[in-house]
């Protein structure tokens, strides 16, 4: 029998630690595991006992890219519990936060991730020199999102003006018309960047998983809507029920908890890829173009094609962030910002928002003090891992039926990895 093993430690070019086993027996693979490495975070015990306002700051400290959703999550949460109702103008202030974080999070993954193994590189550095423009444009995008995230949440990081009811801080019309401005500056290069993306030769899989994002009847959500939708078993979900419709299980090779549809069964991919499924019809009228340009138009069920579809999120954020900006400056969103009055009671509340890489849920139940009784938090990684070793087993074998090395198996599997973006410390509880 001939036997080939596969082993990756510690997988580069991802958020977090995690190894890939693959064993391919007589040209069969018969072993496929994603291992989550990583020790148990505790985040959600963490909580326990806190009063709900420290929650936020706590919850933002899951992730320093995608910080600005978990807090922004936690506090959606925390005002269906109190019945809170924010302002218009709050509303598009927690949107262009969160866009920051789609900005800092898809400019990174794609340009320092992802481009090099389609560059023939094993890191971003040597575009420093081969492209400069490409280099010195993408740290640009980041450092756009870093001042989007100063600018709205008081930190480029680990979000401050954001809480229960409303933001704390808000600055002047002259800054949101200065962000609109390099918003609408950078809109070139990120619509070269999507031509760039599409133009890397990926294999054609297909995965056998679902899709899952939030939709709404308009626009291209990632807060605001309590709706989620599995887009190939074609049914919606109120956020509130995510823990009904979603089922976490262990295994014993993974520290993550893993996730399948709770009524098919089925894995499921939550991502950019799957934002562009659900709502491709709601994309700004350039991002939408480039989109189709790029060949990237639903259904799409190629995981690989995440890399384009996040180059579209990057183009079409910066769009509605600048529309936004120049809103916000003409004052034209009804109400204030400063925070809304409420009453602290006993309750349980499901958040919903779309973070960069996918779905995010955080369910708090507090006591009638505003202290934590319990907490649940499900990020898009611990989601996807399910899909992601299904897909990998799929990829190693239509490698190994066409008589591929070991080492060209090895850098597919890591390929697609990446092309999911996961966030690995993220996935575990």
């Amino acid at each position: 029998m001939a036997v080939m093993k596969i082993d990756v430690d510690h997988v580069a070019r991802i958020e977090g630690h995690g190894d890939i086993h693959l064993t391919v027996e007589d040209g069969v693979v018969t072993g496929c595991q994603m291992e989550v490495v990583e020790s148990a975070r505790l985040f959600e015990a963490m909580v326990v006992g806190r009063p709900f306002d420290e929650v936020p700051y706590i919850a933002s400290r899951i992730c320093g890219i995608c910080s600005a959703s978990h807090a922004v999550t936690d506090i959606l949460a925390i005002e269906r519990i109190f019945g809170v109702e924010v302002s218009d103008r709050t509303n598009a202030l927690r949107e262009l936060l969160l866009y920051g974080s789609f900005l800092q999070n898809h400019a990174t993954h794609l340009f320092v991730f992802a481009t090099p193994d389609f560059l023939g590189h094993k890191s971003v550095f040597p575009l420093a020199s081969e492209n400069r423009a490409l280099y010195d444009g993408a740290l640009a995008l980041k450092a756009l999102g870093n001042e989007l995230c100063t600018k709205v949440g008081g930190r480029s990081i680990h979000p401050i003006c954001a809480v229960v009811g409303g933001f704390t801080h808000e600055v002047g019309a002259e800054e949101y018309l200065k962000l609109a401005d390099k918003m609408e500056a950078a809109m070139d290069f990120a619509e070269e960047a999507v031509d760039l993306i599409a133009s890397f030769e990926v294999m054609d899989l297909q995965t056998e998983g679902d899709f899952l994002a939030m939709v709404a009847p308009e626009g291209y959500p990632v807060c605001g809507s309590d709706t989620a939708r599995f887009v190939r078993a074609g049914y919606d979900f109120s956020a509130q029920d995510a823990e009904k419709e979603i089922e976490e299980y262990v295994i014993g090779h993974s520290a993550a908890f893993l996730a399948r549809a709770a009524r098919t069964g089925k894995p499921y991919m939550t991502s950019a890829l799957s934002r562009i499924n659900a709502s491709w019809g709601q994309l700004g009228r350039r991002a939408r173009y480039a989109s189709a340009r790029a060949g990237l138009r639903p259904p799409n069920l190629n995981p690989f094609m995440n890399n384009v579809a996040q180059a579209v999120e990057l183009l079409d954020a910066l769009d509605r962030c600048a529309t936004i900006c120049r809103r916000l400056a003409a004052d034209e969103y009804e109400g204030g910002s400063a925070p809304v009055s409420f009453e602290v009671r006993e309750g349980s509340g499901v958040g919903f928002t779309e973070a960069p890489r996918g779905a995010l849920f955080h369910r708090i139940t507090l006591d009638g003090k505003g202290r934590v009784r319990s907490a649940n938090i499900l990020t898009p990684t611990a989601q996807n891992i399910a899909n992601m070793e299904s897909d990998m087993a799929e990829v190693a074998q239509a490698f190994a039926d066409a008589g591929r090395s070991s080492a060209a198996i090895k850098l597919e599997v890591e390929k697609l990895v990446r092309a999911y973006d996961p966030c690995l410390s993220c996935s575990v509880h």
